[in-house]
């Protein structure tokens, strides 16, 4: 029997595997010419990360893909690594996902069925919300933008992308959460 505060090997494994999930859907990469942010599928992981994994677990593969992020393996949008990232416009967003998938988590808690609407309300509140917050904070703040522009450069652009992303999330994980959760 695995004690709750030793991480099993099962435990250890999924989150490496979805903090990898999370750093393939940064290799494609949508830059905008107006915005420092570009758009890629990491917030999706998030969101599926949440969804499909219990609370420490996901939070635990969030902070996985930022360490070794940080230790310079190219995990950030479009290959990027270090300090530097987690410190520039774009930082926020990456520091928000362990936030954003605890509370994805815990909304979401170990009931069975969840539905999709429920999920999809859930993905917004923590995939998006959450998320947009933190990072157009940081982005207003680093960039010496008021909030408003930063939003305007930051979030409004991609509310349409991440409405969707948040979408075939609920879908996904409506669909599969049964099954992961099992591990």
């Amino acid at each position: 029997m695995v004690s709750k505060t030793k991480i099993s090997v099962n435990e250890m494994a999924i989150s490496a595997l979805f903090a990898a999930l999370t750093a393939v859907m940064g290799y494609v990469v949508i830059p905008l010419p107006f915005s420092p942010v570009p758009v890629t599928g990491q917030t999706f992981a998030v969101m599926l990360t949440g969804g499909l994994l219990k609370n420490r677990t996901a939070v635990i593969s969030m902070l996985v893909f930022i360490f070794i992020g940080i230790l310079g393996l190219p995990v950030f949008a479009g290959g990027r690594s270090g300090m530097g990232v987690l410190l520039g416009p774009t930082g926020g967003y990456i520091i928000s996902w362990p936030l954003a998938v605890m509370l994805i988590s815990k909304l979401l808690g170990k009931k069975e069925p969840i539905g999709f609407v429920y999920t999809l309300f859930v993905n917004i509140l923590g995939g998006i919300i959450i998320v947009y917050l933190i990072g157009i904070l940081q982005l207003a703040l680093v960039t010496r933008l008021d909030f408003k522009r930063a939003f305007m450069l930051g979030g409004l652009p991609f509310i349409p992308g991440d409405i969707f992303k948040a979408f075939v999330s609920a879908l996904l994980t409506v669909r599969l959460r049964k099954t992961v959760l099992k591990q």
